[in-house]
């Protein structure tokens, strides 16, 4: 008589029929990242340089008194960080809803998770 083990095929089932959108697009994500061999954002830490990929949930211009910002909230299933490119208005093809891949050292500012001017390569689509 083969027994269902937690986690096995009927429980994964059923949490996917019962799970809200959002649960289920943050699993996509983070799954996505996992393929591509990039660290989750939750597992990130200061000083580390890492690679980081997900979607872009919102883009902000932040006109500042010294250098103007481009800020992108990137989301991967696990967590958010916010891309900050300094002296930029705007950058093609970094609008939300977009995928990328960013790569930069990882640091906090003021209580946000940031990469600061990150390398980055935006997935076809």
């Amino acid at each position: 008589m083969t027994q269902t083990r937690p986690g096995g095929w009927l429980s994964r089932t059923l949490q996917r029929l019962t799970a809200d959108d959002s649960t289920i697009d943050a699993q996509a994500l983070r799954a996505e990242a996992d393929r591509a061999g990039c660290e989750p954002v939750s597992a990130c830490r200061k000083g580390e340089v890492v690679t980081v990929t997900g979607r872009l949930k919102s883009v902000v211009y932040t006109p500042r008194e010294t250098v103007p910002t481009l800020e992108a909230e990137l989301f991967d299933g696990s967590g958010s960080v916010t891309l900050v490119w300094l002296g930029r208005r705007r950058i093609p093809g970094i609008e939300p809803g977009r995928s990328l891949t960013a790569r930069g050292r990882f640091g906090n500012f003021e209580g946000r998770k940031v990469i600061y001017n990150p390398w980055y390569e935006l997935s076809a689509g």
